[in-house]
């Protein structure tokens, strides 16, 4: 092995050791931890409760965020709730209130607020979660 070739095997390991840990964290999902919703996988239901501080961005129109990989979002004539994982390749999708999409980052699918593919290269739609609301507690059927 010659200088020219170490120095490149040294860089590109050096690159692979640095760049791709940085590419596998930016496809994190964040969501609420299990203290603030009901996580109990024999209920197969998500409860939210609106006067809870930690969704207090759900309470105004077009607010939105995720919890156990769900994105609620309060469309101002009521709550829908879908899968916050694109179907392409598993990213965390957000909600684009003046556009009611939901795009995702990585791959630049987009999906209706009913789930339905928009723009792929996602084929597959995000899965819909009934939402049945109480007062100021959500209830998610989650089966």
């Amino acid at each position: 092995m010659n200088r020219r070739q170490l120095i490149k095997n040294i860089a590109a390991g050096t690159a692979t050791v640095f760049i791709v840990p940085s590419l596998l964290s930016s496809c994190q999902k964040e969501e609420l931890g299990p203290e603030n919703g009901n996580t109990d996988p024999s209920d197969n239901t998500l409860t939210i409760d609106l006067n809870n501080s930690n969704f207090s961005s759900l309470v105004p129109e077009g607010g939105s965020m995720v919890v156990n990989n769900i994105m609620l979002i309060n469309t101002g004539s009521g709550y829908i709730a879908l899968s916050s994982v694109c179907t392409h390749q598993g990213c965390q999708v957000s909600y684009n209130h003046s556009n009611q999409n939901l795009p995702c980052p990585c791959h630049e699918s987009i999906f209706s607020t009913t789930g339905t593919v928009l723009n792929g290269p996602a084929s597959s739609p995000l899965r819909k979660f009934d939402v049945m609301p109480d007062g100021d507690i959500l209830t998610v059927d989650l089966s």
